[in-house]
């Protein structure tokens, strides 16, 4: 199940209520961007609006999966009101990336909202395990181990603008791989989005981020590790998945 471009991008590259704000693209205002980047620059436009898309499903479909195993009674018009928002005015086929990222960027904080406002900020972290769960049935599975749940962090990097750069000391493999975001444009838009009279639930957008892609990269089968910086070129983190045989070599190693 995964939600694919018409078949033009590379099955081994890139992916095959209120007011809302949406990132400049690079070349409109936006902060220059290093020469040194993924293969991902170059993703097509219709890639682009299939990873929104799939992330978008990801995340309502973990908050439906997430809230029917809380066993506890939902009132439902609520349910329905939230669902209908996150909905709403879907762009036609064929809609530029940039009306899907809109979409996207509405659904999540109207479901942070609901979430936070009836349980607090602390279930977070059990909606992204629950979010992980459709990933691990829909993100499909390209065959490089490890270097797979990197790459997606890559691709979403990507979407965002944020710079970053995979590690090449060890490159990625099936065993390990490792990203660095240098500068994390998720921050960029919160404070586009702040001016521009969006409801900010969160104080910091790692308190969600690094649950979720931890949860993704456990989902499928392998150790995440992370470190946040902040620095000279904004807020950033490296991210590295690694096997979990070569997590137990490690372990022992330094035992």
């Amino acid at each position: 199940m995964g939600d694919v471009s018409d078949g033009t991008g590379d099955p081994n590259g890139p992916e095959a209520g209120g007011l809302t704000a949406v990132l400049a693209e690079a070349g409109a205002g936006a902060r220059p961007r290093p020469e040194t980047r993924s293969p991902y620059r170059a993703m097509p436009d219709a890639d682009r609006s299939a990873l929104w898309r799939r992330r978008l499903h990801e995340a309502e479909a973990g908050l439906t999966r997430y809230l029917v195993s809380r066993g506890d009674e939902l009132h439902l018009t609520d349910w329905f009101a939230l669902q209908s928002e996150i909905f709403a005015d879907l762009p036609g086929p064929g809609a530029p990336a940039a009306e899907w990222q809109r979409v996207f960027f509405r659904g999540q904080a109207l479901m942070e909202r609901f979430l936070v406002a009836r349980y607090g900020e602390e279930v977070l972290a059990a909606w992204a395990r629950s979010n992980a769960e459709v990933h691990r049935e829909v993100e499909p599975d390209y065959g490089r181990g490890a270097a797979d749940p990197i790459h997606r962090i890559a691709r979403q990097a990507e979407l965002y603008g944020s710079d970053y750069e995979f590690d090449d000391d060890p490159a990625p493999s099936a065993e390990r791989a490792a990203l660095t975001i240098t500068h994390c444009a998720i921050w960029d838009y919160r404070e586009q989005a702040r001016r521009s009279g969006v409801r900010i639930t969160l104080a910091s957008p790692c308190t969600y981020c690094t649950e979720a892609l931890s949860a993704n990269i456990r989902a499928k089968g392998h150790r995440p590790s992370h470190r946040l910086h902040n620095g000279p070129t904004g807020h950033g983190c490296r991210w590295e998945a690694c096997a979990p045989e070569a997590a137990t070599t490690d372990e022992s190693r330094e035992s």
